[in-house]
């Protein structure tokens, strides 16, 4: 029920959201690899690779299993009248992410910093999908444990990718994307590098 073309428009416009929201300013360093994931529970044949169709499984000792490399998610909703869009942030807290997203202040939360960037990331996919499909609503950012990520596969997605994300080489997180269709979807999303402040507008 999504094209190519679909996918590879949600796809592009989550990437730039994540050079230009997680990052820490427009010329910081923000690598985005793919990720083969295996998202099914033990003793299931959930196996997905991220970038296929629930047809292309692939062998759980290929996989990366997100739910054990990242203890905690960020999980995010934009939801239309023809799809579902899930943008699950996985992360720590280690030293390094808290220094990265909080800094040298003392009084600032590292969870609600992070929920904070979380929200602007999600903003920014939300506005560039705004462009394609004007009846958009967006959810507040809820942190979960990443024993959860396994449950995506419950809700049947269309298409479900996921990508580790590195900032300034040493920060690591990792983003999910999870595509529920309720019809049809085809769009090309034609996506600048230009830094677009519109999902700042984006509130919780």
């Amino acid at each position: 029920m999504i094209s190519a073309h679909a996918r590879e428009s949600f796809e592009r416009i989550l990437h730039k959201a994540a050079r230009t929201r997680l990052a820490r300013s427009a010329d910081a360093p923000c690598d985005i690899a793919p990720l083969g994931v295996r998202y099914g529970t033990p003793g299931t044949q959930g196996t997905q690779e991220t970038r296929g169709t629930p047809d292309d499984a692939v062998r759980p000792e290929n996989g990366v299993d997100l739910a054990a490399r990242h203890a905690h998610v960020v999980v995010l909703t934009i939801s239309g009248i023809d799809f579902r869009m899930l943008l699950v942030l996985h992360f720590d807290e280690d030293d390094a992410t808290k220094a990265y997203f909080v800094g040298d202040d003392p009084d600032k939360s590292f969870r609600e910093a992070f929920l904070e960037i979380s929200n602007l990331c999600c903003g920014a996919i939300n506005q560039e999908l705004l462009g394609y499909f004007p009846d958009l609503g967006m959810s507040t950012p809820y942190v979960l444990s990443a024993r959860c990520v396994p449950h995506l596969m419950q809700l049947r997605p269309n298409h479900l990718a996921s990508w580790d994300i590195t900032l300034d080489g040493s920060v690591r997180l990792a983003a999910t994307l999870c595509v529920c269709a309720h019809a049809p979807l085809d769009f090309h999303a034609e996506v600048s590098d230009a830094h677009d402040s519109g999902g700042e507008l984006e509130l919780f």
